[in-house]
């Protein structure tokens, strides 16, 4: 049986504040945000068994030791950077800590956790760009069989939710996840799936942003209410619901779906990775280009037509100038930040429009932006507005400079390790 995974969120430095405080709960359970896509390294399972004078001196100890372990761990796993840093360069990179099982006692401190780190920090320390190579952008279309009834968005499911809390930031994949509103229900429904039409397909993924689709699969098969539960999961792809690779999962009771789902969503992912690698995971240039027709000779008035519409694009570029289509990632924890984001944008001289494409509240949202220009100058315009903008080329990452506190002085009885 899976072990039990307890989703909880904790950021580090509201941490360290709580235990400054001398406060006795340091953390409340919450979820990830909704379709997590922050791209921070993830690392799991780091094991630490820790004694202090009290609890909560060995829980923030527990933190500590965690970090250092690990940034080792991610260090091997990226082959480069130190193995070791100070405590004060993982507080700046490491931006929150997940608790998988905890058991704190008076004195001691034993606990399975796992380290988000920021990726442009860690990947600047490490030596590996910010952009490092991901598939093309994918659609994600999750389709869950119960009781013999598939659904994709038509309705809310356990497998979407599974999605909806997977970090993307260790995955080689660039999955493009939906929101679940709007036009998504009617769009992307189970019916949608065994349609080989490219037409339609082509329609929908240039809806997203994407370039092609990934469909993973799961069946689930209840022994008896409240009894044992059997996960069938398929990883599929493309317009054609091509079969990548599946497996079967159980748990003992239904408390233990959401651990199910999630391990299925991330051994799926590993599947998709190893096609990416193989080279098995590419887009399907039917997607996105237009199929071929039988080559006739042009008549003189097709030759003029041609003529003529060669003309107009022509003078069409001459007076845009340059523009061009550029991607924004931003960070919208509510409905608000999209429109404040949008019309700040839009305020850059040169933006001809801006536009959200991949709405994700709570998470990383992408925005179109039409550019008359080169994509430096637009960077240039947003960091004199006052915005940190990380990324090259057509695709960048925005986010808000965070404002500079001084930290007050701390005495030496302050010291929250006991010590």
């Amino acid at each position: 049986m899976l072990p039990r995974r307890l989703s909880r969120l904790i950021t580090l430095p509201a941490a360290l504040l709580l235990a400054g405080a001398g406060a006795v709960t340091l953390a409340e359970d919450s979820a990830p945000p909704a379709g997590d896509g922050s791209g921070s390294y993830e690392v799991g399972g780091v094991e630490v068994d820790v004694t202090a004078k009290t609890a909560d001196a060995a829980r923030y100890a527990g933190w500590r030791e965690a970090q250092r372990k690990g940034w080792a761990m991610l260090a091997r796993r990226m082959g480069g950077g130190p193995a070791s840093l100070a405590d004060g360069t993982l507080d700046s990179i490491v931006s929150g800590i997940v608790v998988e099982n905890e058991n704190i006692g008076p004195n001691r401190y034993v606990a399975r956790l796992g380290i988000l780190f920021n990726r442009a920090r860690a990947g600047a320390i490490l030596g590996v760009g910010f952009n490092d190579a991901r598939s093309s952008p994918l659609l994600v279309v999750p389709l869950q069989y119960s009781g013999g009834v598939g659904q994709a968005f038509e309705q809310h499911t356990d497998w979407l939710d599974a999605w909806t809390r997977f970090r993307t930031g260790n995955s080689s994949v660039d999955y493009v996840r939906p929101s679940g509103t709007g036009p998504d229900a009617m769009l992307l429904n189970a019916g949608q799936i065994n349609r080989p039409g490219r037409g339609w397909w082509r329609a929908i993924v240039r809806q997203y942003g994407a370039s092609d689709v990934v469909i993973p699969v799961v069946q689930i098969e209840r022994q008896w209410p409240g009894g044992p539960i059997v996960g069938h999961f398929q990883a599929r792809f493309g317009p054609d619901n091509r079969l990548l690779g599946m497996f079967s999962l159980q748990v003992g009771n239904a408390d233990g779906l959401p651990v199910l789902l999630d391990a299925g969503v991330k051994r799926i992912d590993a599947i998709y990775q190893t096609a990416l690698g193989s080279g098995m995971l590419r887009a399907d240039p039917s997607m996105t280009l237009a199929p071929p027709t039988a080559a006739t000779a042009p008549t003189d008035a097709e030759l003029a037509a041609q003529a003529a519409a060669q003309a107009a694009q022509a003078q069409a570029a001459l007076q845009v100038a340059g523009s061009g289509t550029i991607s924004i990632q931003f960070d919208t924890p509510g409905a608000g930040a999209v429109d404040a984001t949008e019309a700040a944008v839009r305020a850059v001289p040169g933006v001809q429009s801006a536009m959200t494409t991949s709405l994700a509240l709570g998470g990383v949202s992408v925005m179109r932006v039409n550019y008359s220009g080169d994509p430096a100058g637009l960077r240039a315009g947003l960091e004199t507005r006052g915005w940190v903008v990380m990324g090259t080329g057509n695709t960048l990452r925005i986010r808000r400079a965070p404002p500079t506190i001084s930290a007050p002085p701390v005495s030496s009885g302050d010291n929250v390790a006991g010590g």
